[in-house]
């Protein structure tokens, strides 16, 4: 992962947490219905732990939340 997209990739995390959390999804549904870890999903939505994920898992996760994927690239400055 780029340093340089460092907030960037926090705040996906914690996009991605929130609409998982407002879907009364658990990390554990979430990574089954994407064929991915419960440690990937929770190491995603970590604020202290950068981790990148490509676009076609944003994809997965957008479709498995039934959010636009848009919604997650919209970043604080």
């Amino acid at each position: 992962m780029n340093t340089k997209y460092e907030s960037e990739y926090r705040q996906l995390g914690l996009k991605i947490a929130y609409y998982r959390k407002l879907r009364g999804i658990t990390q554990e549904q979430l990574a089954e219905k994407i064929d991915k870890s419960a440690a990937f999903i929770g190491h995603v939505e970590a604020p202290n732990v950068d981790k990148a994920i490509s676009l076609d898992t944003l994809f997965d996760i957008s479709e498995a939340l039934d959010v636009p994927a848009h919604k997650f690239l919209i970043f604080e400055e």
